[in-house]
């Protein structure tokens, strides 16, 4: 794959701002939901549906897309943003988020919105179902003799599987099996990414549940470990493209992002973890981002 431009940074710089923008509005839509995780994670996801999966929005359930899933489902508003700044859906649909009957569930539902792998709401499971999915492509060769360079017998077939997993989801036993079973069949094609913001529901991980030294843990278990900074598209694009390369174990990136990041006032505070911003909190929230997009925009100029 060849390197990013620095035009296509800031497209998805431009895009992840926008992604903030959509989550901030479908938050006061609904009335409910979590903020500083899914503002905190939209880079990454900017960067996985602009760069890195292979994937077609007008073919969810195309078989050879990657597959992308989500163990924290709490965080999915910017799942769903970010899919309808793909084209999976129009963004106006983004406001139906948690209403009765809509597709945009406040975790999400596979059976509701094609593009979801998995429904996802018991924190610790993601993981798990990501591996068991690794496992079974790996079992699951591509017998025509054209794509398998007439070998006769096949390959395994060229589909990565991601999970996407907080960092206090780790206090789950559950997790650490996945672990351990993905590095015990060394499932080269499964990549972790850990949204390193350090912050849970009752506040700081390292304070509930101390998760450090995290790096070494998985290192332990078999694993390819590289740790990024969440917020720079160029290494976050360069990290999936590394675990891409490695052949002979899992690879995990653990992502270092601010919790709320995009709005100075809720950074890094874990108060805002499970609760949206009202009517007034997000018409400033939605100011600032804008006021960083166009800063992003004229010096793209």
């Amino acid at each position: 794959m060849e390197a990013l431009t620095d035009q296509e940074i800031k497209e998805i710089e431009k895009r992840a701002l926008a992604i903030r923008e959509t989550i901030l509005e479908m938050l006061v839509a609904a009335g409910s939901g979590h903020t500083a995780g899914p503002l905190g994670m939209a880079d990454i996801f900017a960067a996985l549906y602009a760069r890195v999966l292979k994937h077609d929005p007008k073919n969810p359930d195309w078989d050879e897309r990657d597959r992308l899933i989500l163990s924290n489902g709490h965080i999915v508003p910017v799942r769903y943003a970010a899919m309808a700044h793909a084209g999976y859906f129009p963004v106006e649909e983004c406001l139906t988020l948690r209403k009765f009957g809509s597709r945009l569930q406040g975790h999400p539902e596979r059976e509701r919105l094609p593009g979801l792998e998995t429904t996802s709401g018991p924190l610790g499971s993601g993981l798990s179902q990501a591996a068991g999915i690794a496992y079974a492509v790996r079992m699951d060769p591509i017998r025509d003799a054209s794509r398998s360079n007439g070998a006769g017998g096949g390959h395994s077939r060229d589909i990565r599987v991601f999970c996407v997993m907080s960092d206090g989801e780790h206090d789950c036993g559950n997790t650490w099996e996945a672990v351990m079973f993905a590095g015990a069949n060394r499932l080269y094609n499964l990549t972790g990414i850990i949204d390193r913001n350090n912050i849970q529901i009752d506040g700081y991980t390292e304070s509930v549940m101390p998760l450090e030294p995290l790096r070494a843990k998985y290192e332990a278990f078999g694993w390819h470990v590289l740790e990024v900074d969440g917020h720079n598209v160029a290494h976050i694009v360069a990290a999936c493209e590394e675990a891409a390369a490695v052949y002979e174990k899992p690879s995990v990136i653990i992502a270092h992002t601010i919790p709320g990041k995009g709005v100075r006032e809720i950074e890094r505070d874990y108060r805002w973890h499970g609760k949206p911003p009202n009517k007034e909190e997000a018409t400033v929230f939605l100011n600032e981002l804008r006021t960083l997009q166009g800063k992003i925009t004229s010096e793209h100029q």
